[in-house]
C-alpha cells in the first residue's frame, strides 16, 4: 500500500489527525514557531488531575518548588531549557493554583520561565501577557452536552417560540456528587462550593442557557451573547441563598459515616459550605421574573450534572390538576441525555394522563471553550459580595445527612420562587433496560 497521491487526498476525506497535522503545517509555516512543545502543568494534585489531564501526557517529569520563590522558576527554565527541542519548544502553562499565589507565579512565569521567542513577542507588549496568550479553561465549556445546548437552541425551530419567560416557569442547574472532599478538605475549605463549581461551571452554562442567538459560532461573537447575559444578572443576596454542611450517616458505609469536619484536612470548627443553592434572575426582556436556580453539593444523594428547564402550568386544565408540568432536560453526566417530560395518556378507556419522556437520548445516536478576561469580571461581580458576606459574617451553614439531597431549606427555597418537585417521576436510561 504506497501513500496517496495528492489528488488523491484532495477528493477523499481527511481523518482526524491528517486535519489536525494540515492545520498544524499551515500555522507552523505562517508563524515560523516550532514543532516542540512542552506543557507546565503547576498544581493539579487532585482527582479531576489524576483521570482528566495526566493519562493524556506521554512523558512526565517532576520539579519541586515554592510559587513565591524566583529560584524555583528559574530551576524550572533550566530544566526546560535541557529537554530535547526545550530550547525553541512553544511553552503553555496550565495553572490548577488557587488564586491566592496567582501574582506571584504570573510574575516569575513572565520574568524567569518565558522562552526567547515568547520574549521577543512580549517585548512590544506593555502588560505582562495579552488576551491571546491567555486560555482561560473551563473543562465544563468542553463536555459533548454543554456544546449541544447551542445547536439545540439555535439550530431547531421547535425552541425557538418558547425558549422565554411566556412558556418558562424557571430553569435548574445541578452539580451533584456523591462523594464528600476524601481527605482534600484542606484545600476545598479555603475556597468552598461557590467558587469550587457555581461560580465557573454552573454559571456558564447559565449563559448559554440564557443567551440570544450569536452572530455566528466564532468564540467572540458567542462570548459576547454571554457577557450581556452576565450584566443582566445583579449580584447574589443571602435572602436567596442556602449554604449546608454535611454530617455523616451513622448508617450509613465506609466515608458516608463521616462528616465535612471528620476529615483531617479541614480546620476544626470549619463553617465552610459543602452545598449551596442560588437563585439569580436575568434582568431583560427575554428572562424578566424567570428564576435561575444553582444547586450544588458535595455527598449528596447521586453524581449528576443536570440543566432542567420548567415549563408554566397548561392554562384552563381539563384533567382535574392530574398534569405536572413539562420539563426538557439536558443531562450532561453520566449518562448524557436530553429529554423531555410530558404528559400523555394512560392506556383504557379514561382520560387519565401520566407523564412520559419524548427520549433523545444523547448516545442512542451519537458516541468556545475558553473564557474571556470581561466574562470572567462579570461573573465574578455576581459572587462576589456575597461571598465577602459570607467570609465577614460566618454563617454557620445547615446540616444535611451525607447521601441525601442536601438541606430540606434548598428545595424550600426553590418552591418559594417557583420549581415545582413531586418526586414521582425518574427518568429512566431506555438504552440500559
Amino acid at each position: 500500500m504506497g501513500s496517496r497521491s495528492s489528488a488523491e487526498k484532495m477528493s477523499l476525506p481527511l481523518s482526524r489527525s491528517e486535519v489536525f497535522g494540515e492545520l498544524r503545517k499551515e500555522l507552523d509555516e505562517e508563524f515560523g514557531q516550532s514543532d516542540t512543545h512542552v506543557f507546565i502543568i503547576m498544581g493539579a494534585s487532585g482527582d479531576l488531575a489524576k483521570k482528566k489531564i495526566y493519562p493524556t501526557l506521554c512523558r512526565n517529569t517532576y520539579i519541586s518548588g515554592r510559587y513565591g520563590d524566583k529560584a524555583s522558576f528559574t530551576k524550572l527554565h533550566a530544566h526546560i531549557q535541557s529537554l530535547p527541542g526545550g530550547a525553541d519548544a512553544n511553552r503553555l502553562f496550565y495553572l490548577a493554583l488557587p488564586p491566592t499565589v496567582y501574582h506571584d507565579v504570573s510574575q516569575n512565569i513572565r520574568h524567569h520561565c518565558m522562552s526567547v521567542n515568547s520574549e521577543e513577542l512580549s517585548s512590544h507588549l506593555s502588560t505582562l501577557f495579552t488576551e491571546d496568550q491567555i486560555y482561560r479553561i473551563d473543562h465544563y465549556l468542553g463536555k459533548e452536552m454543554v456544546q449541544n445546548l447551542m445547536v439545540l437552541r439555535f439550530g431547531n425551530r421547535i425552541f425557538g417560540p418558547i425558549w422565554n419567560r411566556d412558556s418558562i416557569a424557571c430553569v435548574v442547574l445541578t452539580f451533584k456528587e456523591p462523594f464528600g472532599t476524601q481527605g482534600r478538605g484542606g484545600y476545598f475549605d479555603d475556597f468552598g462550593i461557590i467558587r469550587d463549581v457555581m461560580q465557573n461551571h454552573l454559571l456558564q452554562i447559565l449563559c448559554l442557557v440564557a443567551m440570544e442567538k450569536p452572530a455566528s459560532t466564532s468564540s467572540d461573537d458567542v462570548r459576547d451573547e454571554k457577557v450581556k447575559v452576565l450584566k443582566c444578572i445583579t449580584p447574589v443576596t443571602m435572602s436567596d441563598v442556602v449554604l449546608g454542611q454535611y454530617v455523616g450517616d451513622p448508617e450509613g458505609e465506609g466515608d458516608a459515616k463521616l462528616s465535612y469536619l471528620d476529615d483531617p484536612t479541614v480546620p476544626k470548627g470549619s463553617k465552610q459550605a459543602t452545598f449551596a443553592t442560588v437563585v439569580l434572575y436575568v434582568h431583560n426582556e427575554r428572562w424578566d421574573g424567570v428564576p435561575f436556580i444553582l444547586r450544588c453539593g458535595k455527598a449528596l444523594n447521586e453524581r449528576k450534572a443536570e440543566v432542567r428547564l420548567q415549563f408554566t402550568d397548561v392554562p384552563g386544565d381539563i384533567f382535574g390538576n392530574q398534569c405536572r408540568r413539562n420539563e426538557l432536560v439536558v443531562r450532561v453526566q453520566p449518562n448524557e441525555a436530553v429529554y423531555a417530560k410530558m404528559m400523555s395518556k394512560k392506556p383504557g378507556v379514561y382520560f387519565s394522563p401520566e407523564e412520559t419522556e419524548l427520549d433523545l437520548t444523547y448516545k442512542s445516536r451519537y458516541k468556545m471553550h475558553f473564557v474571556r478576561s470581561d466574562e470572567l469580571r462579570e461573573a465574578w461581580r455576581i459572587f462576589t459580595p456575597l461571598l465577602h458576606q459570607i467570609e465577614n459574617e460566618k454563617p454557620t451553614p445547615l446540616p444535611y445527612k451525607y447521601g441525601s439531597r442536601g438541606p430540606v431549606e434548598a428545595d424550600e427555597l426553590s418552591k418559594k420562587v417557583g420549581f415545582r418537585y413531586a418526586g414521582t417521576y425518574r427518568w429512566v436510561n431506555p438504552h440500559r433496560l
